[in-house]
């Protein structure tokens, strides 16, 4: 029984030192399996972006960083999405939906599918920019409207139209405010 007990720890021992990898080599290995895990859900499932400018003052701030989710298909109406658009990356918030009809007064009220909307978290009426998207608008599948929280002069569906489905970027799910950083 002894020298049963003695052959199982020479071959524990054996086995231990045999091993091809030596500990820093898997200190290493396992550094390398975490950063590429990180990298690939930063690349592929979530996001990150400082806000660029103050469009979605004052609920978001220039400076602010956000956390997107990549993967999120159900967009709804007052989701904050990320949009890339002409070579740019934009950040706003969804007001119409595939099927809605949008449209803006010439009194600067937002309409959508017939009522005017109000928004507690605007400051600002919504004024109309002439010349680049034809009113009333209806939403075909897949298409939504998209408008920056400060309405004045701010880049948004009133200037580049209806933003694809493909076109969003992600869908914001965490702001970290930059003075609490």
């Amino acid at each position: 029984m002894i020298q049963k007990k003695n052959a199982i720890r020479r071959k524990k021992v054996r086995n231990s030192r045999h091993s091809p990898m030596n500990p820093i080599q898997i200190f290493f290995l396992n550094v390398l399996i975490i950063f590429t895990a990180v990298w690939l859900l930063s690349e592929f499932v979530f996001g990150f972006l400082s806000v660029p400018n103050d469009d979605m003052s004052p609920n978001l701030k220039a400076g602010d960083l956000l956390l997107s989710y990549r993967l999120q298909k159900k967009i709804r109406a007052q989701d904050i999405v990320i949009i890339r658009k002409n070579d740019t990356t934009y950040i706003g918030r969804v007001i119409a939906v595939p099927g809605d009809t949008v449209e803006i007064s010439d009194s600067e009220k937002l309409i959508i599918n017939g009522n005017i909307m109000i928004e507690n978290n605007i400051y600002s009426a919504t004024p109309r920019f002439d010349g680049f998207v034809s009113y009333p608008l209806t939403l075909s599948e897949s298409e939504y409207f998209i408008l920056a929280d400060a309405r004045n002069g701010s880049e948004d569906s009133r200037y580049y139209g209806a933003v694809h489905q493909k076109e969003i970027q992600g869908k914001i799910i965490t702001v970290l405010r930059r003075n609490h950083l």
